[in-house]
């Protein structure tokens, strides 16, 4: 049975924090013998979103109508208002209760820790968000100069193309290794293993 993958994005979202991770999911189920992932954008109403440069994307639901979720991925980008919007946290946080696994891209990490579902693990985030985020979560344990930081049932990756890199650590964990090699393959990506 594949596992729901909801990718949480909203407006300001970085582009490649999104795309890449719903490619590397995607691109993982062309190769595999059957679907092993149901992955999907979620936006807060489900209306249009305009990412960053513009980029306009229709997510495929919103809070209220989306599918169960097994794989809860929040991007970065301009994220700041969306640490106002109690509506976004409490969301992020019921999900993440239900989920099996929840991973970060680049400053999705800050939404993460502001509802409250990190605390005091070890992660990362943009290497120029690093120093926000140890002032603003100084109980977190924050990694430089790493890709991505598993701990369990929460991943994080550093910046923009990084989430392409962690998705493809994720489809390793959650189907095999060979399967993350070849799809990282077909993507033309150069996946290093860590």
């Amino acid at each position: 049975m594949a596992l729901n993958v909801g990718i949480y994005l909203y407006d300001n979202a970085e582009v490649l924090d999104f795309a890449g991770p719903f490619e590397v999911f995607s691109t993982a189920n062309r190769l595999h013998s059957e679907p092993a992932f149901h992955v999907f954008l979620i936006g807060e109403t489900g209306a249009t979103i305009e990412a960053r440069g513009g980029f306009q994307v229709i997510p495929a639901y919103s809070f209220n109508n989306h599918p169960p979720i097994d794989v809860l991925i929040v991007v970065g980008g301009v994220h700041t208002a969306e640490l106002l919007k109690p509506n976004v946290l409490r969301w992020i946080g019921a999900n993440t209760e239900s989920a099996k696994l929840v991973a970060s891209v680049c400053t999705g990490v800050f939404l993460l820790a502001t509802a409250g579902v990190i605390q005091s693990e070890t992660v990362t985030t943009h290497w120029e968000d690093i120093p926000d985020l140890r002032r603003d979560f100084p109980n977190l344990h924050i990694k430089e100069n790493t890709p991505w930081v598993d701990q369990d049932r929460v991943v994080t990756s550093a910046g923009i193309s990084a989430g392409i890199g962690m998705s493809l650590h994720l489809v390793s964990r959650l189907v095999s290794q060979d399967l993350a090699i070849r799809t990282a393959r077909q993507m033309e990506f150069d996946w290093q293993l860590s």
